[in-house]
This record gives structure tokens, C-alpha cells and sequence, in this order.
């Protein structure tokens, strides 16, 4: 086949010229956040690239610059390379939908491009399904580009869900995603009443069925999901998004083989048990980023996948006055596979210092006409059209090959990369791949699939095995994909074959992934312990005494009491011992049977950085409402008030070892991460809290937040590890 496409005069004319755009170099390095250039805040984006080639983000409908003090109704912002964005204006700006309560904001939209137009979905904080101002639904807009116009349809996909315990469920935070067998699909909810997906009309603006539940309530919100591999990947963000300078937001993922669940951790722990699983993608590290969640994600040129997503400037928490609108820039950030699981940068976290850029730039757009196009094809309405095969020079070794592509009933179009062809084969229903010297490989196209409406297919050689992926606009992963192994290399050319509409098309240079996860630093030699065998060791002292607490059994024994340490209360009793100069690692293994699924508002035990009782990071395992939740909790004084917030990561277990990791930072900052594990040998780590440079944080142990049922924390050791 392919020496055949050699002798043609077509590949000659190909070979003549190749336009800059085609094969640009790699942009200049970027440094977070990406939406510096148009906005202070762009809380909860999505990303799209859109058929003119552009990249668009959109927001929720906050005020976009500090002092300006007027909500928007879904901002958009235009970039060409995914880190240089300006603003392109509002999307909602006609009269808004009958069933939209005056007064109304538009939170966290997701836009696909589904069937040849644009949908929108988004939140809608008020409706007139009753006088509560609460009684969210998830709308939609239609649009023939992605900056609009936009056109609200009248009726909400999914309407006001009325809760059981009064008010009405947190019906917010929308995502859409195309499974493989071509259902459409809509995840969406929040704190009270969970995650669910429910699935969608064929046109996508109307829920067809009763919702699953996919994540438990008061654990997650912000879900997008995406498909990799052999599964479907729920992510989805915890805790407090807008806690000022105390916000531990951060973002899980669970997967699944079915886009309906259940999602399981990479623990096996269920997204929908008490003890609520999830495994970290993103949370801060220590750097000036807080708050890191509501995500989406986006593939570069190459294939590297980005997790776009909001964050906090520590520094800078407010848009203007304190405990008002926090302020939430977008930033973008590589996003690693590891495992067969997710994670930023390897685990490094969000980035505040330069990084190398996506590469988000050089696809031939035929947005002008070019002179390379042989006899056959010709430029019309932005894009190029015809049939027969034409070749380009390509990268010479890994490889990756995308188009938009329309192909015609009864026709086929596709891919060309070395030897190998990638067809959309309507009249069969498939995808087909043939090589040279390989077997053929092919997939079933789902039926009802609209591929006379734009599709993208990109191809992937990596060394002799290729990859072929079939997406509604790159977006959430194949709807259908083949694998091809061994394929001939054949001459460093790629192009596209067949009979239909072709545009922005790329050839770049494969991606490099990362596949091992940073290691953390090691926790070093034992310098200190106390293992509960008998009195206590000395140095230990009391903040508010407890008479209840024992040592009996070679544990700890300390029944929860009814006291805290949040905001004003300050009743809590507290058990400190001086911590050593320099860095080290607190551990302690506590036993805490919380039961499952009952509520015990805020029964918690754990270990403690306490500087002071506004002042202290407490790593405990804790219930909240129904589930059971690993939660490192900061707070410190701000503005003359308290701020509390809590970072969330692994999963509790009756019994849980936990951890403090406390480094010297840059000017003697400390820095104290935390860590879980529910058998002591693997573990999940978590984000950073920071006490100033000067501050004297002490260590120890702590048992509170509720005395009924009665239920005793167990502590088996306090141990303290250095370098």
C-alpha cells in the first residue's frame, strides 16, 4: 500500500514546501497563573479547542478584576497557545432562561462541541422552582462557535432536585462526557446529595433517566471525567474551595470500566463508601498555591495531557475585601499517568516557578488558502476539502497525527503516518489501522455516531506500536480507539487520505511520559518515641488537661470529648511535647472506630502542629456527616479573625497510621505535609500547611469534637524520625 502512495504524483507535490505552521517550534516556557493577562480570578475552568484552531477557556461567573465589582455571566477567554490568554467576552448575554430566578449566578460551565455545534452547561444558583434561593439547576446554551453566540435553552437538563433533609440537593458543577459506546452522559452535583451521572438525550440537553450516584456526598464535588486506557477516570475536588488563606481544595480520582461506576481508588476503595476513597491528583506543596481544584483536562499537540484548574495565592486570597470573593486565577499544569493513575507533575504539585509550554501550536488551519494542496483538494469556508491522499514531511521517530475530520455517508477519510493508514470507514461502521508487514486492527463505530459533523482522530507511534483514538473535539478521551503492534516505520511523512472535509492538522514530535511518581523524602533514623508501655516519657505537657486520658495496654487510651478548636471554641484539651530543630517526621498508628454511614459531626482524632489555639494544623481522622474522612485542618488568624480549612487525602480505616513531615522552606518557612496509610508500609501523601519563619509549632496529640456515641482514640506510639 504504501510504496503505491509513494509513486504518486501527490505525495510530490506534498513534499515541495512545508509551511511553518505546520511543524512551529515549541513555545516559550510559561509560569503560573495562566490567566494573569485578562483576569484576577477565573475560578472552576474548562478548556476546548475549538475548529477555528483557537483555545478557549471559560469561568465561572465571577467578577473578573479586583475592583470591579460586577459579576460575570460566564467569561471566555481566547488564547493560541494555552498560556497567553485574553479575554473574549461573556457567553450568557441575552435575557436569561424562563426558568432563571432574577438575580441568578452561572458557576462552573463545561462546554463540548457535540453533533457540528457548542453546548454549554453550567449552574444556575437560582431558579424559580420555588422561593429558596437555593434551588439549583444545571442549564444549557447552544452556540455555532465557541465564543458564541449563545443561545440558553429554555428549560433546565437537569431541574431542582428537592432533598430529603429539606432544602434542595447541590445540583452544580456540570461535565459531559461521550462513552464509548456513543451515550452521552452528565455528571454533576456537590456536598449535599453527591455526585451523580445521568444519562443525556441524543442531542445532549435533556436528562433521559433517573441519576446514579458515583460519589458520596460531603466528600466531592466538580467532577470531569475523561477516559484512558481501559477506564473511565472520576475526577473530582474535596474540602472548602473558597476558605481565603486557609483553603485545602484539592482534587481525587477514582476509575472505573463503565462511565455509571462504581469509581474505585487505587486502594480498591469505593468513591460511594463511608470511608470514602480517592487518590490525589493535585494539592498544594507548600509554594504560594492553595486551594488546587475544580479541574479540567486538556491534550496538547503531542499528546501530554494538562490539568487545567483554580488555586490561591496564599499572599493574595481576596479579589478585595477580606472574607469576601476569593480570588481564583487559572493555571495550567503537565499531568502525568504513573500507574495507571493520574497525577500532577508527578506529584510535584502546582507550579509557581517557569515550566516548559504545551505544545499548543502549529496545526494547519486552511483558515487562508496554501499552495501545497494537490489537484483534488482545494480550501473552502476555513477548511480543505476533497479526496485522494496527501503527504507531508514529518518529525523523523515518535510520532503524533491529528486532524478534525467530516467524512460523507458511504465514504472513508483518515490518517496517514509512515506506512500507516487510519480510516474512518463509514460504509463498514469502523475504524480501521493496516500497516505493512502487520495484521490489520479495526473497532466497531457506535452507532448513531454524527461523523458528518467534525470528529478528531489522532494517531500516536511510539517505537513500534501505534495508537489510533477517535474524540468529539479531543475531549474526555477516545469514544473509540485501536491498537496497532509492530506497524512498519515507512519514511517520516504523515498526511491525511480519503474523501471529506479535513482541517487543523498537526504533526508533532511525540510526547516523553513520565511514569514514576517523585519520591518523597525518606523519613530517616528514630531519635525520639514514646510507645505507651507505661507512665508517659517526660516532656510532655497539657493545654486544658484531660483526666480521662489513660495509659493502659501499651496505648494511649483518650475518649473524644466534646470539645474543639475552631473559630472561638477553643475547649479542646491538647497533648505536646517540643519538636526537635531542624526537619523531621511525626508518627503515630490510632485506633478509631467511628463506625460507617451514622452521623457524628465532628467526632476527630489525630496529630497536631500547634503554635496556638487559633494557630495549629491538625492531621486527624474524622466524620463529617455520613462519611469518614482523612482531613488535614489549618487555622490561622487573618484580618483579626480565625480562618479555618482542611485538606483531604487517603482514605481512614478503623485503624490509621498518620503523619507530619515537617521541612525548613526558603527563609526558615516551616512546612508540614501530610501523610496516611491503612497497613503502615504504603502511603498516600497529602498537601502542605505553613507557619511562618519565627512561629514554635509544637507536636502532639488531640481527641475531640464530640463525645456522643462515646467512642476512645487509641494511640499506640508517637515517634519522631530525622534525616
Amino acid at each position: 500500500m504504501f510504496r503505491a502512495l509513494l509513486m504518486t504524483p501527490v505525495l510530490a507535490a506534498g513534499l515541495l514546501s512545508v509551511p511553518a505552521a505546520a511543524v512551529a517550534a515549541p513555545a516559550a516556557a510559561f509560569t503560573n497563573p495562566v490567566s494573569r493577562p485578562f483576569a484576577d480570578t477565573f475560578a472552576d475552568p474548562t478548556v476546548i479547542r475549538g475548529q477555528d484552531g483557537l483555545w478557549y477557556a471559560y469561568g465561572t461567573g465571577d467578577p473578573l478584576r479586583s475592583g470591579e465589582g460586577t459579576a460575570h455571566r460566564i467569561p471566555i477567554a481566547r488564547s493560541s497557545d494555552l498560556v497567553n490568554w485574553a479575554y473574549a467576552g461573556d457567553a450568557l448575554t441575552g435575557a436569561a432562561a424562563p426558568y432563571v430566578a432574577p438575580g441568578a449566578s452561572y458557576w462552573a460551565p463545561d462546554v463540548r462541541y457535540l453533533d457540528g455545534r457548542y453546548v454549554m452547561y453550567y449552574a444556575v444558583t437560582d431558579t424559580t422552582a420555588s422561593a429558596d434561593g437555593s434551588d439549583f439547576a444545571i442549564g444549557a446554551a447552544v452556540a455555532p462557535t465557541p465564543a458564541g453566540p449563545w443561545t440558553q435553552q429554555p428549560a433546565p437538563v437537569v431541574a431542582p432536585r428537592p432533598g430529603g433533609g429539606g432544602g434542595y440537593l447541590s445540583t452544580i458543577d456540570p461535565a459531559q462526557l461521550t462513552a464509548a459506546d456513543g451515550t452521552r452522559y452528565l455528571y454533576f452535583g456537590s456536598y449535599y446529595g453527591g455526585i451523580s451521572v445521568v444519562r443525556l438525550s441524543p442531542d445532549g440537553l435533556t436528562a433521559a433517566g433517573a441519576p446514579t450516584l458515583v460519589a458520596l456526598d460531603n466528600k466531592y464535588e466538580g467532577a470531569y471525567v475523561v477516559r484512558h486506557g481501559a477506564y473511565y477516570y472520576l475526577f473530582a475536588s474535596s474540602a472548602n474551595c473558597c476558605a481565603g488563606p486557609a483553603t485545602g481544595y484539592s482534587v481525587s480520582v477514582g476509575r472505573s470500566a463503565s462511565a455509571l461506576g462504581p469509581f474505585y481508588d487505587a486502594e480498591g476503595v469505593s468513591l460511594t463508601a463511608s470511608q470514602v476513597g480517592g487518590t490525589p491528583v493535585v494539592t498544594q506543596n507548600g509554594n504560594r498555591w492553595i486551594g488546587a481544584g475544580h479541574n479540567g483536562v486538556v491534550t496538547d499537540l503531542s499528546g501530554q495531557d494538562y490539568l487545567v484548574y483554580h488555586a490561591i495565592d496564599r499572599d493574595l486570597p481576596y479579589l478585595d475585601e477580606a472574607y469576601g470573593i476569593n480570588r481564583r486565577p487559572m493555571l495550567l499544569d503537565r499531568l502525568d499517568w504513573t500507574a495507571g493513575w493520574p497525577v500532577v507533575r508527578a506529584g510535584a504539585g502546582p507550579s509557581d516557578t517557569p515550566q516548559a509550554a504545551p505544545a499548543a501550536t502549529g496545526a494547519q488551519t486552511f483558515a487562508q488558502p496554501v499552495r501545497w494542496l494537490p489537484a483534488g483538494w482545494r480550501v473552502s469556508g476555513g477548511h480543505a476539502t476533497g479526496s485522494g491522499t496527501v503527504l507531508r514531511p514529518a518529525p523523523a521517530g515518535d510520532l503524533r497525527v491529528e486532524a478534525d475530520l467530516r467524512v460523507p455517508a458511504g465514504s472513508s477519510a483518515g490518517l496517514v503516518v509512515g506506512a500507516s493508514r487510519v480510516l474512518i470507514d463509514r460504509a463498514a461502521g469502523r475504524l480501521t489501522v493496516s500497516s505493512a508487514g502487520a495484521r490489520p486492527a479495526g473497532a466497531a463505530l457506535p452507532a448513531g455516531l454524527d461523523l458528518g459533523t467534525w470528529h478528531n482522530l489522532a494517531v500516536s507511534v511510539r517505537g513500534r506500536h501505534l495508537v489510533a483514538e477517535l474524540t468529539e473535539a479531543r475531549q474526555s478521551g477516545p469514544i473509540v480507539s485501536v491498537e496497532l503492534t509492530a506497524p512498519a516505520a515507512g519514511p517520516p511523512v504523515a498526511g491525511f487520505t480519503g474523501r471529506g472535509d479535513v482541517d487543523n492538522v498537526s504533526a508533532r514530535s511525540l510526547f516523553r511520559p513520565v511514569t514514576r511518581a517523585i519520591a518523597g523524602p525518606a523519613t530517616g533514623r528514630l531519635v525520639w518515641s514514646d510507645e505507651f508501655t507505661g507512665a508517659p516519657r517526660a516532656g510532655w505537657s497539657w493545654v486544658r488537661p484531660d483526666a480521662a486520658v489513660t495509659v493502659a495496654g501499651g496505648k494511649l487510651n483518650w475518649p473524644v470529648e466534646a470539645g474543639d478548636l475552631t473559630g472561638t471554641s477553643n475547649s479542646a484539651s491538647v497533648l505536646l511535647r517540643d519538636a526537635p530543630a531542624g526537619d523531621w517526621t511525626a508518627e503515630t498508628r490510632l485506633t478509631l472506630d467511628l463506625g460507617t454511614d451514622d452521623v457524628r459531626n465532628y467526632q476527630q482524632a489525630g496529630l497536631i502542629a500547634y503554635a496556638g489555639d487559633d494557630d495549629f494544623a491538625r492531621l486527624d481522622v474524622v466524620s463529617i456527616w455520613n462519611t469518614r474522612q482523612i482531613e488535614f485542618g489549618r487555622e490561622l488568624p487573618y484580618a483579626g479573625s480565625p480562618a479555618y480549612g482542611g485538606i483531604t487525602l487517603g482514605t481512614p480505616a478503623t485503624t490509621t497510621w498518620l503523619r507530619l513531615v515537617h521541612r525548613l522552606g526558603p527563609g526558615r518557612e516551616h512546612l508540614f505535609r501530610s501523610e496516611s496509610s491503612t497497613d503502615g508500609r504504603t502511603w498516600t501523601v497529602g498537601g502542605v500547611w505553613t507557619f511562618p519563619a519565627g512561629a514554635r509549632p509544637r507536636i502532639g496529640l488531640a481527641a475531640h469534637g464530640g463525645a456522643t456515641p462515646a467512642v476512645t482514640a487509641r494511640f499506640d506510639y508517637l515517634r519522631i524520625y530525622q534525616p
